[in-house]
């Protein structure tokens, strides 16, 4: 693994995904994409889009249906999801990372048959045409074979069953189930960006961040509730991957991207041994 400021090898890989709160903001968005492209190495992005969504539903009428924050994705949201996700987004991502010089490919999990979910089973809620992955989903192969052709894939939250039916799938969770598939091939770096700093000791205080995270210390802060609510899902998917062969996870600002590349901190890292 590269450290911060070297140059990565030509088997490195960052799989870095970008958060909604961004996504919204064209000026940040720009910034983002601008230091996307400054990253050497191979990379791969993956994003979601749920505000614009459901700006779009309200506007035609849809009213989303949320359950703990979860969408409820019924046919007509399906239908607002991928032309919002698999298109408005994911080609005017694409259309900025060429303007940058990035050969940005954008795709859904149909594409290539590049990820295959399964519809998620209905037990006390029905989420519709929502997909979940298993260790199987991913296609490394076909990803590879595009990445070592040149391209740079930038992957929707919208993956496929293998009969037809598109599914709306989770962005962070398509992120993790690359990076540990495509870590059997490359140094694989997993980039959760957002509008934090990284994961903080305060909410409210940005100044409290925790630079590095390992497994026991993050026992710890659990146990002192220093660590609680949505940032436990997302902490402990992380370090599912790195416990499958991801070599870091880093939560971090996404203005902040750039700094990779530098001698400056960015986000907070996780380790399986610091």
């Amino acid at each position: 693994m590269a450290k911060r400021g070297e140059i990565k090898g030509e088997n490195d890989l960052y799989v870095i995904k970008i958060g909604g709160n961004v996504i919204d903001n064209s000026e940040n968005l720009y910034r983002f994409l601008k230091d996307f492209t400054a990253l050497p190495g191979k990379k791969i992005l993956v994003h979601g889009g749920g505000k614009v969504a459901t700006q779009l539903s309200e506007t035609l009428g849809i009213e989303p249906k949320l359950v703990e924050g979860r969408r409820i994705t019924d046919i007509e949201t399906l239908r607002v999801v991928t032309m919002v996700y698999g298109g408005l987004i994911n080609k005017n991502m694409v259309a900025q990372l060429q303007r940058f010089g990035t050969n940005a490919i954008g795709l859904t999990g149909a594409d290539g048959d590049f990820i295959r979910a399964k519809k998620r089973p209905v037990k006390t809620i029905d989420y519709g045409f929502v997909g979940d992955l298993d260790e199987n989903s991913i296609n490394p192969k076909n990803v590879s074979s595009l990445m070592e052709a040149g391209f740079t894939p930038v992957f929707c939250a919208l993956t496929h069953d293998g009969e037809g039916q598109l599914l709306n799938t989770n962005a962070d969770t398509i992120a993790s189930a690359l990076a540990v598939a495509l870590a059997k091939d490359y140094h694989t770096t997993l980039i959760y960006c957002f509008e934090k700093k990284g994961v903080l000791k305060n909410i409210d205080d940005e100044n409290s961040l925790i630079n590095e995270i390992n497994p026991r210390q993050y026992q710890e802060l659990k146990e002192q509730q220093v660590i609680h609510s949505g940032m436990l899902p997302k902490l402990d998917n992380a370090f599912n991957a790195i416990a499958c062969g991801v070599k870091e996870v880093i939560i971090g600002h996404a203005g902040d991207l750039g700094n990779l590349i530098t001698e400056l901190p960015f986000g907070t890292h996780l380790n399986s041994d610091l």
